[in-house]
């Protein structure tokens, strides 16, 4: 059995790694990747596994985009720190929600329901259609988890994986001081003026960002609380926002939005 692994923590791939071995002696790790883009790049240029673990946390994001963006056939079990009660009530459908620290047998159990679980291997899958219905309602049972896990326990996107030259580094959302969308371009600002191209939208962030510290000020800029330097009364009942480090332009908010804007920045 091959087996791909996502987990963002060494202790823990550690950790999955040799209950693994143990629940499966003949099972083959081929990769363990920490990231949501790392994820789909070695799916776009591997078979697929017998077999994904994997964190629901990445470094980058939520692993549930990877069933979001690529038909990814393999079945997975997750591994999630998630409450209890919530993933109990997903338990019935074919995909296994594991609750760190994971235990041997309830590992064992999950490994137990892939005898029965429909894979479609990418030289099949045109010919077996049918094989794809586990897959598909892999990526419908993830949502309705999602919708179901209470909304304070919901992790906000702590950091995201820019780009410098020939590197990837991680930037903790901390230090992200504003974003604007220009052209179908993200640019992330960061605190101290460096900027970075970001591959989400905006409405994707305004979902990923926690709410008391990162606000929607128009179509074209989310900024953090830490980042506005002053209001400033404009024509026509607007006002403008000055932000630090300094946007090119002002950044101009509605009428009808200034007094959510006011409330945010008092922390009502």
């Amino acid at each position: 059995m091959n087996v791909l692994l996502l987990e963002d923590e060494y202790p823990a791939a550690e950790r999955l790694q040799r209950l693994l071995m143990q629940a499966a002696p003949g099972a083959q790790v081929l990769a363990v990747l920490d990231t949501v883009a790392g994820a789909l790049a070695w799916l776009a240029t591997h078979p697929a596994p017998d077999l994904i673990l994997s964190d629901i946390q990445l470094a980058d994001g939520l692993s549930l985009e990877v069933w979001e963006q690529a038909l990814v056939p393999s079945p997975v079990i997750f591994t999630t720190a998630y409450d209890a009660y919530a993933i109990r009530a997903f338990q019935a459908n074919s995909v296994a929600y594991l609750l760190k620290p994971v235990k041997l047998a309830e590992l064992q159990a999950a490994l137990a329901k892939l005898r029965h679980w429909p894979v479609a291997h990418p030289e099949t899958a045109s010919s077996q259609p049918e094989a794809l219905h586990g897959a598909a309602d892999s990526s419908m049972s993830l949502e309705r988890l999602l919708d179901a896990l209470p909304r304070p326990g919901k992790p906000y996107k702590s950091r995201f994986l820019v780009r410098q030259g020939e590197q990837l580094l991680p930037l903790p959302a901390a230090e992200a001081a504003w974003f604007q969308s220009r052209n179908g371009i993200t640019t992330l600002v960061a605190a101290d003026g460096r900027r970075f191209v970001v591959d989400y939208t905006l409405e994707q962030l305004e979902a990923l960002l926690d709410p008391a510290l990162f606000l929607r000020l128009n179509r074209q800029v989310i900024a953090q609380l830490s980042a506005v330097r002053r209001l400033q009364p404009y024509f026509s009942g607007k006002m403008a926002v000055y932000l630090h480090p300094a946007a090119s332009e002002e950044v101009l908010v509605s009428r009808e939005k200034t007094g959510a804007v006011k409330a945010w920045l008092e922390g009502n």
